[in-house]
């Protein structure tokens, strides 16, 4: 918006947010007011039929003070909430709004007779392009009217408060004089005071007034403001200026401000004997907590000897788990060589089946080699017992046939069953957390296997009964009487 005009029309109260550093008609001590409007009373005396730049016009009053004398005033302004609130409270007919930094002034060069520029220039981080804009567009008889604080009074007069964050650069006097030099030529300097006189006021209005004063040190270092009038062609006028306020009865403005700040320490006091009041309910309330928190520390200690007392059983127990997985191990491991030695039982019993079954074959084939030579002297005589002979060989193979079969399903059957109990034992294995049930279930499983081997054990001596069954047949016997069939006596 910047270089953008807002026209005068909406006079709807728009009140702008009060910092401290934008005075407010009406929200500011009067002492405070009156510097700020002496200082376009000051100005007020260069502006008869000039066009006047207001730059950093704030809340406008100051430019509708020189709007009584002036051609035309021009209020520039950063923020747009002041412009608004110029518009609403101020409306001149020749006070134009302008919206812009002060760095960079939309104006055309040599336009402006005036410039008026009060309070600002500290709070400029470009302020020497500020200059620089000022020198641009003043004509060539132009004069420029600025003001600030004197450093060393305003850091003394902030006391605690410390430095105003709203000032970037604070100027002492001589620094303020050079600064100005450089850019303009000629220079009248006055010093801003708020000085204690006394007034004889005749109460008829409109009478003449004559101004005396005394005339002491005006050193700058001492003064309050600094107050420049800068011009490029000519050194302005440098007369004394008096403003009087219409509220000019210090004496008893200062009665009122002692009255009110009487108030306000009566304020204070209730303040702070609420502030003490309170102080003593929060006091109690933190005994309260204090106390809960002394109590929860104990019960917390109690806790803690009690977690204490938990750890040591964990320990002890995870000691003891150790100690149930080590026999667990253990059992399984003897579990493990119980079904190894079962294995090698078993495949000895396979071994010394199948030498069984081929010494039987190798006998029996003597036997019918025998058989067929005894047959041929003896066909005739022997035809009957041959054939019932032959019958007899081939139940003893099918009977060998089914041996060898058992044989090997029970091999398979055992290798099968040995792989199934290594998974089990595997999965128990990684069940540690239930190694008494794997314990319970090892030695289940040693019963079981005991039984097992009972149980081969009598088909181991079901296998001898038999073979002693076919060593006492009277087939047997009959075939060996006449030389035929296997010896089994000594088997």
């Amino acid at each position: 918006m910047a270089g953008s005009s807002i026209r005068s029309g909406n006079r709807s109260s728009i009140l702008a947010e009060f910092t401290g550093e934008r005075a407010i008609p009406g929200e500011i001590d009067p002492d405070l007011w009156n510097e700020h409007v002496a200082r376009y009373a000051f100005a007020a005396r260069f502006a008869g039929n000039k066009r006047v730049l207001d730059a950093g016009c704030g809340a406008g009053y100051g430019a509708a003070e020189l709007s009584q004398t002036a051609s035309e005033v021009i209020a520039l302004d950063v923020a747009a909430q002041a412009l608004s609130y110029v518009q609403a409270h101020y409306a001149p007919a020749n006070l134009r709004l302008i919206q812009a930094s002060c760095a960079a002034l939309p104006l055309a060069s040599a336009s402006v007779d005036l410039v008026v520029s009060f309070e600002l220039i500290e709070h400029l981080p470009d302020w020497r392009e500020f200059l620089a804009e000022v020198r641009r567009v003043l004509s060539a008889g132009g004069q420029f009217i600025v003001s600030t604080p004197n450093k060393s009074y305003y850091g003394q007069s902030r006391g605690f408060s410390g430095p105003n964050p709203y000032h970037v650069h604070e100027f002492e006097f001589e620094e303020f004089r050079t600064e100005l030099a450089r850019i303009f030529p000629h220079i009248s300097l006055f010093l801003q005071n708020h000085a204690d006189g006394i007034v004889f006021q005749p109460l008829e209005a409109g009478s003449p007034a004559e101004v005396r004063v005394e005339h002491g040190d005006a050193g700058g270092a001492e003064s309050h403001f600094f107050v420049a009038v800068c011009a490029v062609d000519r050194k302005p006028a440098s007369s004394t200026f008096v403003y009087v306020p219409r509220s000019a009865n210090v004496l008893r403005e200062r009665e009122l401000h002692i009255h009110r700040l009487e108030g306000e320490l009566a304020t204070k006091d209730e303040w702070l004997l609420e502030a003490s009041q309170e102080h003593q309910h929060l006091l109690d309330i933190f005994r309260r907590q204090t106390t809960e928190l002394e109590e929860r520390s104990l019960w917390a200690e109690d806790l803690t000897r009690q977690l204490e007392a938990a750890q040591i059983r964990i320990v002890a127990l995870q000691e003891e788990f150790a100690e149930l997985q080590a026999k667990a191990t253990k059992a399984v491991a003897a579990l493990e060589e119980e079904l190894a030695r079962q294995k090698t039982s078993a495949g000895q019993a396979v071994v010394a089946y199948e030498k069984v079954i081929a010494n039987q074959k190798a006998s029996i084939g003597q036997a019918v080699a025998a058989y067929e030579k005894e047959i041929q002297n003896q066909r005739a005589a022997a035809m009957e017992a041959a054939a019932g002979y032959a019958a007899k060989i081939g139940e003893l193979e099918q009977e060998n046939a089914r041996r060898a079969e058992w044989a090997i399903q029970t091999d398979a059957r055992l290798t099968q069953e040995l792989t199934q109990r290594q998974q089990a034992l595997e999965d128990k294995c990684r069940e540690l957390a239930k190694c008494v049930e794997l314990l319970q279930a090892a030695e289940d499983t040693v019963v079981e296997r005991t039984l097992w081997a009972r149980s081969l054990h009598k088909e181991l001596e079901s296998a001898t009964a038999r073979l002693n069954f076919a060593k006492a047949s009277r087939w047997v016997r009959l075939g060996r009487a006449i030389g035929l069939g296997p010896d089994l006596r000594n088997s």
